[in-house]
């Protein structure tokens, strides 16, 4: 089973730098070569991404300690929605799922130190950090049934499966250097819900003890992809099995075939009531995701910059002949793959396409060694009537465990401007 190791590491044990780095801009294609050697690293830190989130303005920082490149962070500056002068050039300095480096070498003071030193002569009056890492993971099984119990009010009320003995210490040490926690809540707030679900996957199961490829049960389903469905619920995994005999073809998109996606996702927002993006912004997501490192997308447009990042951003599609019944955009970096939209027909709906579809995810993601599964974030909620419960329902079903991270600290540069901006968040929408 995969573990989730802790990125933090403990106070100036041997061998790690303890002083602090210098911090500088890098070039995308440098930060894409130190991310190589980083498989667990998000897309969010992914140097393209910048070219996804138009309304920020990204920069690609490297730390050093002398010429070594030790740790790296792509932060993304979005400036004070005001239309005073002076306060136009202050931004909002935010860094998702990083920085990244390696908590065996680098001490994690080394890091935010300077970052927080560098990102203030940069304008900012508020640093955003979310740091990688798990603090608990909690078995899905145990949630699904406690919150088909309705007996507890929190996952954290749960007995976790692992908790990573040095989250406490870590917390502490933010603290003292100046860090704000983020606030609990149940809500999907915004930036990177603390909260997400994410299915262990174990690639190496396919590999019999000769170095020969593992043969497969009388479904024709490899044994890592076995494992991944015995962790489904039975009615998940039936309909997952089913949606292999209903005559579905399952293929790869290319970007001429976004704006079919985008038609499905706009009548699935409509039913389900959520207010989704634009064609563009999935445009620029698979054009800048497949702009580097190798790719199995097709169509992803001329543009070309080897970041030397593992990264592919895939559209797949399900059809019952020749009507679209399910879509869904995957994206897998190193050793993480990650289902981040999905979109559905109401018709045909006993085919079970969308089923068909996290199949094909979960294949694609144990052929490329992927040991994680990510379907997102959800609500620590257990209240079975709470308007999130469902969310919970299907993706504990679906074979994923409940991890909970650090959340998003914040460090107020400047605190008057830092909390006018949390109070215009808060009130927003």
């Amino acid at each position: 089973m995969p573990d989730l190791a802790s990125p933090f590491g403990s106070p100036a044990p041997s061998g790690q730098v303890s002083r602090p780095l210098t911090v500088r801009r890098i070039t995308p294609a440098d930060h894409g070569r130190f991310l190589a050697d980083h498989p667990g690293a998000s897309f969010l830190q992914n140097p393209q991404w910048p070219g996804v989130k138009i309304d920020w303005r990204g920069d690609s920082l490297g730390f050093f300690d002398g010429q070594s490149l030790k740790a790296t962070a792509l932060v993304l500056f979005r400036r004070l929605p005001v239309p005073v002068p002076v306060l136009k050039k202050r931004s909002l300095a935010y860094i998702a799922e990083g920085p990244v480096f390696d908590s065996s070498a680098v001490q994690l003071e080394s890091v935010l130190v300077p970052l927080v030193q560098y990102l203030k002569s940069r304008g900012a009056f508020l640093v955003r950090v979310g740091l990688p890492g798990v603090v608990n993971r909690w078995d899905g099984s145990e949630v699904r049934k406690a919150l088909a119990a309705g007996t507890h009010g929190s996952v954290t009320d749960l007995t976790p499966l692992h908790t990573d003995p040095a989250a406490e210490n870590v917390r502490s040490r933010l603290l003292a250097l100046g860090w704000q926690a983020p606030s609990e809540s149940e809500e999907f707030e915004a930036g990177q819900p603390p909260f997400q679900a994410r299915i262990p996957l174990q690639p190496e199961l396919d590999i019999a003890s000769d170095g020969t490829t593992a043969e497969p049960n009388k479904n024709g389903e490899s044994p890592a992809l076995e494992a991944a469905l015995n962790r489904m619920d039975s009615t998940s995994r039936r309909q997952t099995r089913k949606s292999t005999r209903s005559e579905l073809t399952v293929s790869v998109g290319t970007a001429e075939d976004l704006p079919a996606w985008q038609a499905l996702y706009e009548e699935t927002a409509s039913r389900d009531g959520f207010t989704g993006r634009p064609l563009a912004y999935f445009q620029r997501m698979f054009a800048e995701l497949n702009s580097g490192g190798s790719s199995r997308s097709a169509g992803s447009g001329d543009k070309a910059m080897d970041t030397a990042v593992d990264t592919e951003c895939i559209l797949y599609l399900a059809h019952f002949g020749e009507q679209l019944l399910a879509a869904a955009i995957y994206v897998r970096q190193g050793q993480f793959g990650w289902y981040v939209y999905g979109a559905s027909s109401s018709e045909e709906r006993k085919r079970y396409a969308p089923r068909a579809l996290q199949l094909r995810q979960i294949q694609d993601s144990l052929a490329a060694g992927c040991t994680w599964y990510d379907l997102g974030g959800m609500s620590p909620s257990l209240d079975p009537e709470y308007e999130l419960a469902g969310l919970t329902r299907f993706k504990t079903t679906m074979g994923a465990d409940v991890v909970q991270t650090l959340g998003e600290w914040d460090y107020p540069v400047n605190r008057w401007l830092a909390r006018g901006f949390n109070l215009y968040m808060s009130r927003r929408g």
